[in-house]
């Protein structure tokens, strides 16, 4: 089991844990980033969200989910499953710009 980045804490990269070193360390982990897209338009059960990931396996699954819980970016509600955190939407609502950026990229790229 690994160890959920934290700011202040030595992660990936980064001796002295700064705050972006620790996001990006977590972001970067296998099926994180896809996990919160996922979420992006409510809450999924497990199974339901092992479907949206396409070959996502339940263990990683739940190291995923386990972590993004203990960063406070995702939740798991009783009834609903697993839900963004107010958090953890702020967090997407910040990445629609490097989104809109990588398909005008893409496009630049393209021969």
């Amino acid at each position: 089991m690994t160890t959920t980045p934290k700011p202040g804490k030595k992660v990936r990269g980064s001796r002295t844990g700064k705050p972006v070193m620790a996001l990006l360390d977590l972001l970067g982990r296998r099926w994180a980033l896809r996990v919160l897209w996922e979420l992006r338009n409510g809450a999924l059960t497990s199974r339901a969200l092992r479907e949206a990931c396409g070959g996502l396996s339940p263990t990683v699954l739940a190291d995923r989910t386990r972590e993004l819980r203990e960063a406070r970016l995702v939740d798991l509600e009783e009834q609903a499953g697993y839900t963004l955190t107010p958090l953890g939407q702020e967090l997407l609502e910040l990445c629609l710009p490097l989104a809109r950026w990588s398909e005008r990229w893409a496009r630049l790229s393209e021969p």
